[in-house]
Formats: structure tokens, sequence, C-alpha cells
């Protein structure tokens, strides 16, 4: 069995074109919670649409990701489920990075407390990323039933919204433990929130997507590609996590310098 997945640039790049685009809408965020920019992040189509379109290709990268992953551990769509151990699937290498996400996820949840005590993060996208992983690993052999799997994730959302507007959904839906679920009936006050409803479609289909390529198409995924993005999507977690903080810091610094007041 291979040691590991070889790098694919296009895919890496793709992923820093979410990075780039993920990048530019905190900087604007940014601007306007220093007051410096009038924008409504929060309820304006322009920002709320964009948010969602980067969460998305985010998750549908790690998809992708995944794909290739398991790919490398003698996993593909040539190959049954069961013909990939449970210890393959869920190997030291796996471990380790799936505790770097979760362990990332911990100090957003930490730091947002620090910035944003009473909307701070505690599902957010590197949350729901941690839980995510797993889920896809489990379902992995799924083959073309990852597609429907997606679209039942997203209509769980669309059921859910409407059962809660006609009082049909259990009230025990909205509880604080279960929000992780998204299957409350209105968003939860706070920064980030990437519940696995209706989110999961977008790694379950990035996972469909990634499979096909592999088997049908693997030069949309492999050849070359921009430099500074493919590089970018290799670091993309370290980024996420170094960006806001540098953000922060340049604008801080900047208005100390031109006497303009901070948030």
């Amino acid at each position: 069995m291979s040691a590991g997945p070889s790098r694919h640039d296009r895919l890496d790049a793709l992923r820093g074109v979410a990075v780039v685009w993920m990048t530019l809408f905190h900087l604007g965020f940014d601007l306007a919670w220093f007051g410096w920019w009038r924008q409504d992040f929060y309820r304006d189509p322009v920002w709320t649409v964009q948010r969602t379109c980067i969460v998305s290709l985010f998750l549908f990268c790690v998809g992708l990701s995944q794909a290739v992953a398991l790919q490398g551990r003698g996993f593909g769509p040539a190959t049954g489920a069961g013909e990939l151990r449970f210890a393959d699937r869920f190997d030291r290498r796996f471990w380790l990075r799936w505790a770097q996400v979760a362990g990332c996820a911990l100090l957003v949840t930490a730091g947002s407390w620090l910035v944003f005590p009473r909307s701070f993060i505690y599902f957010g996208v590197l949350h729901a990323i941690a839980v995510m992983l797993i889920v896809l690993r489990c379902s992995a052999g799924w083959g073309r039933g990852l597609w429907l799997a997606g679209a039942m994730a997203l209509g769980f959302h669309f059921l859910s919204t409407w059962a809660h507007s006609q009082g049909l959904a259990p009230s025990w839906l909205d509880a604080p433990g279960l929000h992780w679920l998204g299957l409350l009936s209105h968003k939860p006050i706070t920064e980030d929130y990437v519940p696995l409803v209706p989110w999961l479609a977008a790694v379950w289909w990035g996972m469909a997507a990634g499979q096909w390529m592999l088997a049908s198409r693997p030069q949309w995924l492999e050849g070359p590609a921009p430099a500074l993005l493919a590089w970018l999507g290799r670091w993309s977690l370290s980024w996420y996590m170094l960006h806001q903080p540098v953000l922060i810091g340049v604008l801080w610094g900047l208005g100390l310098l031109f006497g303009r007041s901070g948030p």
C-alpha cells in the first residue's frame, strides 16, 4: 500500500481560491467591525451569499481531499467498501490530521470568546470539519449513494425549516446541545455557524465528485496549477488560523497610526 497520496496541485489550487476569497471577505468584515466601512455582513445578501459560497467551496474541497486520501490507502471506485479495513480508514495519519483540525477548532472557540463573548464560535467550520472527516471515512464506500446522501442533507434543512414554521417540529430540536445538527428553528447568535445539516451536502458531494474524477477524469485534479494558489491550498489550515489575528493586528496598528478608533 502507498505510504500516502501524492499532491494534486489543481485540488490544492482550488482550495487556495477559497483561501483568497475568505481572506478578502474577512478583511471586509474587519473593516466594518472597526467602523471604517459601512457594511452589514449579517443581513446583506451581498455578504451572506458570499459566506455561503466560501464555506461550500471549502467543504467541497474537504470531500475531494478525502477521496484522494482514501485512494492513496487502497480505496477507490474500483474497490469495494469492504476491501478497506477500519484500521486503514482511520489510521495514524488520519488521526494526526484530525487532532490538528479539532485542536484548532478549540482555539477558535477560545479566541472568539475573548473577542465576541456574547456570540463566540462553538460550532463553526473547523468544528464541522472535525465531525465531517469521521463521517466521510465511514461513508466513503457508498459510491453513487453519496450524491443521494448530500441531497438528503440539503432536503432535511428545508424540511426542518418548514416543520418549524408549521409548528410540527419538536421543541427539543432547539436545545443548545443539539445546535450542531442544524435542525433548530432559528440561527443561533454566533459569529460562525456550520451545522451538519445542510453542510454535509457539500462534503458528500465533494467526495462523490472526487471519486468520479479519480476514476474518469484524473487530469482535472492533477497537472500544473498556479503555484501561489497551490501553496495557499496546501497550508490552508495554518492560513485560516493566522490570517485574522494578522489582519486585526494590522488594522489596529493603522488605527493607532492615523488616529482612527477601533472596534
